[in-house]
């Protein structure tokens, strides 16, 4: 027959470990995959895109991007959206993306943290087939017109109606390319040749399409 005592600490050792549990849980739910550009303090043009991980406890913000670089930022004072970094530098959540996303304004630099990781997640994806170009597309496909600069840039035009995209998209990572202007960010995943255009504020996707090698055009 237990004995008080026994009994008290089979009590303890069920309650720490159902306290453990919820914890775990906890932090998984405030922990989630996410796309994060990041641009230099006053230029418009991103310097790094790809996925990172975003997470929020008790109102510690953490930033991890997928190079291994990390931010931490602290609330500070009684204004929500006010921080400190890891170095104890003023940093700010600032509004702007809907709910795309977040946008964190600090020292040296700007992150833009997009929920939807999109198109950088389709490089994880295990797919047994492609899918036909027509079915991937939210919207019509532009008339698209590539020149492979060198290993690093590919000159692109992108044109449908009234929309018209020219500039160089450059390697941020493995097979991706991006570039941008002052209204929209294009992506290129060379690897599964498919093309993402978002507004560069909102994130709102303005295209998704296949354009691979075989239909490539010259500028």
């Amino acid at each position: 027959m237990r004995t008080v005592r026994q009994t008290l600490a089979v009590v303890a050792s069920a309650g720490f470990a159902i306290a453990s549990l919820t914890i775990a849980l906890a932090a998984k739910a405030d922990t989630v995959t996410a796309r994060c550009d990041v641009y230099p303090k006053g230029e418009d043009r991103a310097k790094s895109s790809g996925l990172c991980t975003f997470s929020q406890r008790q109102g510690v913000v953490g930033i991890q991007l997928k190079n291994g670089k990390r931010y931490d930022l602290v609330p500070v004072g009684n204004n929500p959206g006010n921080y400190r970094d890891q170095n104890g530098r003023a940093a700010y959540r600032q509004s702007g993306l809907g709910d795309k996303g977040q946008i964190f304004r600090l020292a040296t630099e700007s992150i833009y943290v997009y929920w939807d990781p999109a198109p950088y997640n389709q490089q994880n994806s295990q797919q047994s087939t492609q899918p036909a170009p027509n079915t991937a597309a939210k919207s019509p496909t532009p008339l698209t017109y590539m020149t492979l600069r060198n290993a690093n840039e590919i000159v692109t035009q992108i044109t449908e109606g009234e929309f018209k995209f020219r500039g160089t998209l450059r390697r941020t990572s493995g097979n991706m390319f991006a570039g941008e202007d002052s209204q929209v960010r294009v992506m290129y995943d060379k690897g599964t040749s498919r093309v993402v255009v978002i507004n560069k504020v909102t994130g709102t996707e303005f295209y998704n399409y296949f354009f691979s090698t075989a239909n490539e055009g010259r500028l």
